[in-house]
């Protein structure tokens, strides 16, 4: 019987012999190459250069020649250790070489490369964009164009859209203080005041660019009735829910305890939309301020809060509970209304609600905020301070540059100049408002406006007395 080793020791002997039968026949083919055109070579080299010792050279010698060539060439042609062959060699030889010499007649781009650069280095500003190019929104859907403007006119309004083009870069007047990071600031003891009573603020939900400006002054814009909307604002980086948590019953006792711990003399309450509370809130935030009153009698409190969906009762809760200033904003000219708010919001809906503030408690100061940038006219700003003003009699307009939280809101039509922004102050001045904020980072709430608002009421409410 045969064992299995036998069978393998076969069996390897046989794949020896076929592996050096394959490679017998390799150097045969290879040999015989190189000897064929060892051949050529020396009869070349022999007629060229040594015709007549050739004629007297015996065929042995000739013979033998062949052979020691033929030897040598062999050795060169297949190298056992390397398996390498000469051929192959000689071919990646040759690739090489012309592969160097059209390098070699291209133009050498890299060599001044760096020179290049930095003779016509960009500044890191320029090369980023100042916000001047770009943007521009799109046109007007045509069902929307007013038939009785001429046609030239209506073809030039355009309006913003989400995913639409933005300006290139952001100009250089966006400048604003940044957050402290010392434990001992009054921006950390907002911060963690904020966070131990658990009170959302809009400066963080909102992610407003001055919140540094407002918590180092020991400040900030707390928002009631939690911190989800039930409405969904294209322009407005707070999250939505068609069914928000229910708001917190001990959050205006903790709004209370946190503005007395800052020790501020004025304070701004705002809040969420919320549609699914019968008067929207508005009792949440009576009780709020009649708790802020209490607490610090002198205390002055602003209210910015929603249109309460048109209920005017919601309206006259608040304006009888307390408060010195009563805010709504309108946020954009009437025609972009439908593109920037919610389709529950609208143009007259907002200026009633404030007409109503102020016929519901005649000592109440109004006041209102729009967005620029979203492809408004100068014209279309001027007509929206005449509304507020003679519809609604508002006390107090500001203007701000808009900006796009995240890639799923609005684009940014174009940025407005400080200039723009300081000709619409004049012109709201011109128009009556007690006091206009105009600039690029100005916010319907925020620290430097408050002084002057505070100033203002103390003046006049002295003068009265």
């Amino acid at each position: 019987m045969i064992s299995d080793s036998s069978i393998h020791e076969k069996n390897g002997q046989q794949q020896q012999q076929s592996y050096s039968s394959v490679n017998f026949k390799r150097k045969r083919i290879c040999c015989s190459c190189v000897g064929a055109l060892s051949l050529t070579l020396l009869f070349l080299s022999i007629t060229t250069r040594e015709v007549s010792s050739f004629t007297t050279t015996s065929s042995n010698n000739i013979h033998n020649n062949i052979k020691n060539i033929y030897h040598s060439t062999n050795l060169l042609s297949y190298n056992t250790k390397t398996k390498t062959k000469l051929f192959s060699a000689v071919k990646d030889d040759q690739v090489q070489e012309k592969e160097q010499q059209v390098k070699s007649k291209e133009p050498n781009t890299n060599k001044n490369d760096d020179d290049e650069k930095s003779e016509t280095k960009t500044p890191y500003v320029i090369a980023r964009g100042d916000g001047s190019t770009g943007g521009g929104g799109l046109p007007m859907p045509k069902q929307m164009k007013n038939k009785d403007k001429p046609a030239e006119a209506e073809d030039e309004l355009v309006r913003p859209k989400v995913g639409a083009e933005m300006p290139e870069g952001r100009p250089s007047w966006f400048h604003v203080p940044a957050p402290s990071i010392d434990p001992k600031s009054r921006y950390t003891k907002v911060k963690d005041s904020l966070k131990d009573l658990n009170l959302a603020t809009v400066c963080e939900e909102a992610q407003c660019p001055n919140i540094g400006e407002c918590w180092n002054g020991g400040t900030g814009t707390i928002m009631l009735l939690g911190d989800t909307c039930t409405r969904g604002c294209m322009f407005c980086a707070v999250k939505t829910d068609a069914k928000p948590p229910p708001p917190d019953p001990f959050e205006p006792f903790k709004t209370a305890e946190a503005v007395a711990e800052w020790g501020v003399d004025y304070i701004v309450l705002t809040s969420v939309d919320r549609d699914d509370i019968e008067d929207g809130g508005a009792s949440h935030f009576g009780h709020t301020v009649e708790l802020l009153k209490m607490k610090k009698p002198s205390l002055l409190v602003e209210c910015l809060v929603s249109d309460f969906a048109g209920q005017l009762s919601s309206v006259e809760t608040l304006a009888k509970s307390g408060l010195d200033v009563y805010a709504h904003n309108v946020e954009t000219v009437e025609r972009l209304q439908s593109f920037v708010r919610d389709p529950r919001a609208n143009y007259m809906q907002s200026i009633n609600s404030l007409k109503h503030a102020k016929q519901t408690n005649p000592n109440l100061y109004t006041k209102t905020s729009v967005m620029l940038g979203l492809g408004e006219t100068d014209e279309e700003v001027i007509q929206t301070m005449k509304d507020l003003r003679e519809m609604a009699d508002v006390d107090v307009i500001t203007f701000g540059q808009y900006l796009r939280p995240t890639e799923q809101h609005l684009s940014v039509v174009e940025y407005v100049t400080p200039e723009k922004f300081q000709f619409f102050q004049k012109k709201g001045e011109e128009l009556g408002f007690k006091y206009v904020a105009s600039g690029p980072l100005v916010r319907s709430s925020y620290k430097a406006g408050e002084f002057y608002i505070k100033h203002m009421i103390d003046t006049e409410r002295k003068a009265a007395a």
